[in-house]
């Protein structure tokens, strides 16, 4: 979130930033034009003790259109925007008729005009800078704007973050509790003797150990979660052969899919598909997905893995996804309430993988589209091949 905030922001400023010294460059040229052409000799007219009459003014429209045909001129080569220029500025002075009359002006009259003449050109000075002024005025105000409207939408995700935390470490607890509550009756009744006939003793020990093992798979797995999620992981990237890494972790999980009965259809290209990544965090992503196919795949159904080009695609024919938790497959914990009481997965699996897709540029989506015959599809994009 704080890298997609941190591009967003500079994107936002480049952007404003290009706007405002775009409107400070045409401020400054439209007043710079003026007072060149239309103010300075104004002024140079009245120093030298000279008068100034318009004739009419029904020529104004065409110089202001004459302006900003002139301020357009800069994006023309120099020879043939001189000439044109020279052109405007004779069209321009015939549409206003001016002309200037010497009239003398002597004692407190002139100089009073004098210093009338340098105030208006200390206000002019301040004219020609008051683009700069207003434009950093204008940018101070959108990146303040921009940067306290991030700030917010921060807060908000902490926020949301502080409660997927908490409830995180509900389902922890849940999940932790579970088991060591049946290891804790067994072991106790072991303990004390209550069990005496030997193929119930072996039954508890049975219990108590496969107990631990679902334990230690879970720590296991929220170690790989909390590790993928902590600031400054860095993935070990190297190139390699992506679909000969899906073909190891498919023979990996064979046997559960035979245990299980189910019919294993694998489309796997003979090529190379080469791709930068972190081999044994792809594999992983790669075999969570074949075992979330093996565990919730119904018994005598059909798995699909198929690979073209950079797009895996893991499917199956078992229950059928909610829409309401589809949208939440890939939060941690996320279970449907048949897959809680009956698969036993922890719901960290598919967040995992989701994970390591995401840090190695791609996407890992749900598609419940039923396609030749399967209830639900996972499919994992790589973005083209990286150098």
């Amino acid at each position: 979130k704080k890298i997609e905030s941190s591009k967003e922001l500079k994107w936002f400023l480049i952007k404003r930033f290009i706007l405002i010294m775009a409107g400070v460059y045409v401020g400054s040229e439209l007043i710079s034009m003026l007072y060149r052409n239309v103010v300075l000799p104004v002024l140079f007219s009245l120093v030298q003790q000279q008068q100034i009459t318009i004739e009419r003014q029904t020529g104004i429209p065409k110089v202001l259109v004459g302006g900003i045909l002139y301020l357009l001129l800069d994006f023309l080569p120099e020879g043939t925007a001189g000439v044109l220029r020279g052109w405007l500025g004779n069209t321009m002075e015939s549409s206003l008729h001016i002309h200037i009359n010497t009239v003398p002006l002597t004692g407190i009259w002139g100089t009073f005009l004098k210093v009338v003449v340098f105030v208006v050109f200390v206000v002019l000075l301040f004219i020609t800078l008051l683009p700069y002024l207003v434009g950093a005025f204008a940018y101070y105000r959108m990146v303040t704007g921009k940067v306290n409207e991030l700030m917010e939408q921060e807060q908000e995700q902490q926020k949301a973050y502080a409660r997927q935390r908490n409830l995180l470490l509900s389902d922890i607890a849940h999940d932790i509790k579970t088991p060591l509550t049946t290891i804790c009756g067994y072991s106790k009744a072991l303990s004390d003797g209550i069990v005496r006939e030997e193929e119930k003793r072996q039954e508890y020990l049975e219990a108590v150990y496969a107990k631990s093992m679902r334990m230690s798979e879970l720590l296991t797995l929220l170690f790989e979660y909390v590790k993928l999620d902590s600031e400054g992981y860095e993935l070990h990237l190297e190139k390699g052969d992506f679909a000969e890494l899906v073909r190891e972790n498919t023979a990996l999980v064979y046997k559960d899919f035979e245990e299980k009965q189910m019919e294993l259809n694998v489309e796997l290209p003979e090529e190379v598909v080469a791709y930068e990544m972190d081999k044994l965090q792809m594999g992983r992503a790669v075999m969570n997905l074949l075992s979330n196919a093996a565990r919730y795949g119904k018994t005598g159904g059909r798995v699909l893995v198929r690979l073209e080009e950079r797009v895996l695609t893991v499917a199956d024919d078992g229950l059928e996804i909610e829409p309401e938790f589809a949208e939440h497959i890939f939060e941690p914990f996320s279970r449907a309430d048949k897959a809680r009481s009956t698969s036993g997965g922890s719901g960290l699996g598919l967040s995992i993988a989701a994970r390591i897709v995401e840090m190695h540029g791609g996407k890992l989506e749900l598609d419940c589209h039923k396609m030749d015959g399967y209830t639900k599809a996972f499919v994992l994009r790589l973005e083209a091949e990286n150098k």
